[in-house]
């Protein structure tokens, strides 16, 4: 975590809270030390968050202090609950984790509106957990070799049952309803292919990276799916 995020994270647990935390409580939460913690209070201050508190007593925002506020309609904050319900749902762990952290800011900032967050939430807008494990697997692997470049080789075996292995770059990951399918160029064919990520039995990094280029990249895959 770098201090920008956990600048963040620190900002939107003292929002959170009605009394004041302790550093040590803030220290075991982002898993910090106590001194990180000092110095991140003081990052703080220093950019004008109006922080009261001392240490060995505890912190908290100053009473009747507001951090620019984020407005939100009904339909906005629908469509920001469902987007994270999809994501906890449908996306690899990592991803839920990350959907989980951004639902605690929107609470974060928006305290007048819990019971209504909770109704959206919980009782309006459901999105079913559906066989993630299986159509996940090696996501986050995936996505880290995306956002790197790195060719990477992969066990596959397709709908015939059939095994074989190749040597990919990885393009990007797209969602097509029912299935995570990881859109590639393939250098055994020479031409993009399209694998499902249930499917891939294995991988593992090539050690090699990859450039992308007006004729190979995931924008030219999807130029053809796109109205226009």
């Amino acid at each position: 975590m770098n201090k920008a995020e956990r600048l963040l994270k620190l900002l939107t647990l003292l929002q959170s809270r009605r009394r004041a935390i302790t550093a040590a409580q803030m220290a075991d939460k982002l898993n910090v030390s106590e001194r990180t913690i000092y110095r991140d209070i003081q990052a703080l201050e220093l950019s004008g968050v109006p922080i009261s508190g001392e240490a060995g007593v505890g912190y908290m925002l100053q009473a009747g202090s507001t951090l620019a506020p984020l407005m939100f309609n009904e339909s906005e904050l629908e469509a920001l609950i469902l987007g994270v319900r999809m994501v906890q749902a449908w996306g690899d762990q990592g991803l839920a984790d990350s959907a989980d952290q951004a639902l605690d800011k929107i609470r974060a900032i928006l305290p007048d509106r819990q019971h209504y967050l909770h109704s959206i939430a919980e009782e309006t807008l459901i999105v079913p957990d559906l066989e993630r494990d299986q159509s996940t697997r090696h996501s986050q692997e995936l996505r880290r070799a995306i956002k790197q470049q790195e060719k990477i080789t992969i066990d596959y075996q397709d709908e015939k049952q059939q095994s074989s292995q190749r040597t990919i770059w990885p393009l990007g990951l797209v969602y097509w309803g029912k299935v995570w399918t990881l859109v590639s160029w393939c250098e055994l064919r020479a031409d993009y292919r399209s694998f499902r990520i249930d499917r891939i039995q294995g991988l593992e990094n090539s050690g090699e990276t990859f450039e992308t280029s007006d004729e190979i990249s995931l924008k030219h895959y999807l130029a053809p799916y796109r109205c226009s």
